[in-house]
């Protein structure tokens, strides 16, 4: 058989990358990072890569938007597995540099938001360039386009990088949900300890309509773990609804 091959937000030291290696088999894999979400999702669609590991749901910030448009849109996917990273934020510069030294500051939209307070302490006057991925914040630093970086540990310690302050999130013990994506296949065998990702439309818009999908689940005793509101980018107003429920698409009541 021929070595998986499986793309994730990269570069190498990111989150994603370090959740990539949590699943089964993935360390013996073909790691391909790409530079967003949507790429690392285009990888599979496009037949380059077998998987991609992506971010869905934040702790702290909740959904991943572009994790959901891609699965709301596009060519069909399916989520084989997930697996859970705790994050963990430190700030890096090059060795030798000071508080006093930092002017800017690169990190993914998602670090910004969880160091927000501690930025706006330490480094008030900083600018902020917002990058891809944690770990591109890193590699900006250590090219020099940036004076520090909010990154994983991994990522300062990958690029050559010195810790200016560790553990900096304003809210500590934040998680993130990956998700593995694939091309459609027939899902796995029900483990008792299921969850279904499912994506709703509605038929037309009057009251109620909403109440009309969610009674669904409630008559039959299903359990949403999730629901997020995504517009269809079609037209202002319309809707589609990313759903979460407890179960196993082969139990009846979910199927």
């Amino acid at each position: 058989m021929s070595t998986p091959r499986y793309s994730f937000l990269g570069p190498e030291g990111t989150f994603a990358h370090a959740a990539l290696l949590t699943i089964p088999g993935a360390r013996s894999a073909h790691a391909l990072p790409e530079a967003t979400v949507t790429a690392a999702i285009d990888a599979v669609r496009e037949g380059r890569a077998d998987g991609a590991l992506v971010p869905i749901e934040s702790s702290v910030e909740g959904a991943v938007p572009a994790t959901l448009d891609e699965l709301a849109s596009g060519d069909p996917l399916v989520i084989a597995a997930e697996t859970y990273v705790q994050v963990v934020f430190a700030a890096f510069v090059r060795p030798g540099t000071t508080l006093a030294d930092v002017k800017s500051v690169a990190t993914h939209p998602h670090a910004e938001a969880q160091c927000r307070r501690w930025l706006m302490t330490n480094l008030p006057d900083a600018q902020l360039q917002l990058v891809g991925s944690t770990a591109g914040g890193a590699v900006a630093v250590a090219e020099g386009s940036a004076d520090a970086a909010v990154a994983p540990r991994v990522a300062g310690e990958l690029y050559g990088l010195q810790t200016l302050a560790d553990d900096i999130a304003d809210r500590p013990g934040a998680i993130t949900r990956f998700v593995l994506l694939r091309r459609p296949i027939a899902p796995s065998a029900p483990t008792g300890n299921d969850r279904t990702t499912l994506v709703a439309y509605l038929r037309a818009d009057h009251a109620g309509a909403l109440l009309e999908i969610l009674t669904e689940f409630s008559l039959r005793g299903i359990n949403l773990t999730r629901i997020e509101s995504r517009p269809t980018k079609s037209r202002l107003g319309h809707y589609s609804f990313s759903i979460d429920c407890e179960g196993h698409i082969a139990d009846a009541r979910v199927g």
